[in-house]
């Protein structure tokens, strides 16, 4: 389930509020692109800054606008699991097809605690779960037995895996088997993640280029090693300049350049700096984006 690339879309703001307007037409854009799924109110969606209002009407603007064409993975987590559970029923309601759920963030619990946290959002809400690991975000790091004891859970379905270690990966991949469908948390992994048995990525590099991450996915998957080989090199560059500040701010920063969206942001977030910012400009005029 949820195979292939799947954009970590950007929520577009104007003037402090969602931009719906530029949001459906991202929207519909990744979709012509191929892009294989819809991942709104995640980081990249600048969910931790997003009033409760605001997220829970992104997801139902993003099932709206998808209607059906593609899976929609709402981003539900929380560090309060009685509030991932509340944003979770939600997403169902709204229709989602599945929710994505980010380990609790800054109070770090133990991997029985993480256990528990999970396993109480899957039985409160029978909709499929992909589990988000990224402990340079939330400074805890969900171990591969841990994931294994999850994926005993029926409607449990994936794990975004953002560790940056190509070993946890493969390690969650020998311990799960076909039970768990392994995306990469990291652009630039996607290629070695697969090569040890990942599905597929959460991706926002496809934020500007979707049609060449859901080909350099299809391409593997299909034993095309050299053509998806070749997509990985040539977006080499970007998954470096999407990073040279906190994401999203370059991907916003880079969307505004294509001029798709404003590039605003919520503070804490700011804009890119000024030597950053034209480092980011020269990867996207040698990728051809501007």
């Amino acid at each position: 389930m949820f195979a292939g690339s799947h954009v970590a879309i950007v929520t577009p703001f104007r003037k402090g509020k969602f931009d719906e307007r530029a949001f459906g037409d991202l929207i519909e854009w990744q979709i012509a692109q191929g892009t294989d799924g819809i991942v709104p109110c995640g980081t990249t969606g600048e969910s931790a800054t997003l009033s409760h209002e605001e997220h829970n009407r992104v997801i139902e603007l993003t099932v709206e606008v998808v209607n059906r064409r593609v899976p929609v993975i709402a981003g539900t987590g929380s560090n309060c699991t009685d509030e991932a559970i509340s944003l979770t029923k939600h997403a169902k309601e709204a229709g989602a097809d599945g929710a994505l759920l980010i380990t609790p963030y800054y109070n770090k619990p133990t991997q029985e605690g993480l256990y528990r946290h999970y396993k109480a959002i899957a039985e409160a809400v029978d909709i499929p779960i992909v589990l988000y690991n990224i402990p340079g975000r939330t400074g805890v790091n969900m171990l591969p037995p841990t994931i294994a004891r999850l994926a005993a859970i029926k409607n449990i379905v994936g794990v975004k895996e953002g560790s940056g270690s190509v070993q946890q990966a493969s390690d969650i991949v020998q311990a799960c088997g076909d039970r768990l469908t392994v995306l990469s948390g990291d652009d630039a992994l996607t290629l070695p993640m697969m090569a040890v048995g990942a599905k597929g990525v959460i991706t926002v590099t496809a934020n500007l280029l979707p049609a060449d991450m859901a080909n350099l996915v299809k391409f593997f998957a299909a034993g095309q090693v050299a053509e998806a080989r070749r997509i990985h090199f040539k977006l080499s560059p970007l998954f470096s300049a999407l990073f040279f500040e906190t994401n999203p701010i370059p991907v916003k920063e880079a969307l505004g350049m294509m001029g798709k969206i404003d590039p605003e942001l919520r503070l804490p977030l700011c804009p890119m700096g000024q030597e950053n910012r034209d480092k980011l400009k020269q990867v996207m005029k040698d990728s051809g984006l501007i």
